[in-house]
């Protein structure tokens, strides 16, 4: 439906042929989307797309290793309290966003982040920490303890074993950690407009949301822009799908 639609032009749109083939083929819907209209007062989403990229990619990196480093310690190095810094972390997957805007406004406003992309991806990041941690460290709980022992036994440290050891052997986990960490930062509106007001630093989806002009609303050219800005994350499950579902039955089965 998308791509049909995107091909169309804004004259052959309507409910009762949209399952119909376009009379012609025509990229002017994704020109369009991509590059905006002056005409009629809206803005492209090709410079919003790469503010996406900007912010997705250091946000699922940084999100991943530090939930990776989190499961680590928490299932193989356990230490006391740890199942209750474990809760503790968990709580934060429950707690809504709209709870915490104006605390995050504030505290970004301080420390000078406010309106910027690094400020998206502080918030991505600490955000993200609750869901990668269980993740990985449920995935950890299957790797067994006698390797770890073992690379004790050879001198190696904390750092180490994680290194040497843990980290080679965490590719589904971490496939697991970047398609959903990937998915939700693309596919976020809420804080890219409440954290970057400027349409100039928005990510993609909220440039999504302004696309439609000011008096009509071109449906070939929102369905257009709406493609273009889901070809990332399907590029990723394309990459990275296949030790998706190893990745989760693996965290699955213990923990």
């Amino acid at each position: 439906m998308l791509l049909i639609t995107g091909l169309k032009s804004f004259e052959e749109v309507n409910l009762y042929r949209m399952w119909d083939l376009p009379t012609r083929f025509s990229l002017d819907s994704f020109l369009k989307a991509w590059f905006g209209s002056e005409s009629q007062g809206f803005r492209g989403i090709n410079s919003n797309f790469w503010n996406s990229v900007r912010l997705a990619v250091p946000a699922t990196l940084l999100s991943a290793a530090l939930g990776s480093l989190n499961g680590y310690v928490l299932s193989k190095w356990r230490f006391r309290g740890a199942d209750g810094l474990f809760t503790l972390l968990l709580f934060g997957m429950f707690i809504p966003y709209q709870s915490i805007l104006i605390p995050l406004v504030q505290l970004l406003s301080r420390i000078g982040l406010y309106g910027t992309i690094p400020g998206l991806i502080f918030v991505h990041v600490v955000y993200g920490i609750p869901i990668t941690t269980l993740i990985f460290r449920n995935y950890y709980a299957t790797v067994p303890g006698e390797l770890v022992e073992a690379a004790k036994i050879d001198g190696a440290g904390i750092l180490g074993i994680y290194r040497h050891v843990v980290f080679p052997i965490s590719m589904p986990a971490f496939a697991v950690v970047m398609i959903w960490q990937f998915t939700s930062i693309w596919n976020d509106f809420l804080f890219g407009v409440i954290v970057t007001p400027r349409p100039a630093v928005q990510p993609v989806m909220v440039a999504l949301n302004n696309l439609a002009g000011s008096y009509i609303v071109e449906w070939n050219v929102q369905m257009a822009g709406a493609l273009l800005a889901a070809l990332p994350t399907m590029l990723v499950y394309v990459v990275l799908g296949r030790y998706f579902m190893r990745g989760l039955l693996a965290g699955s089965l213990k923990g």
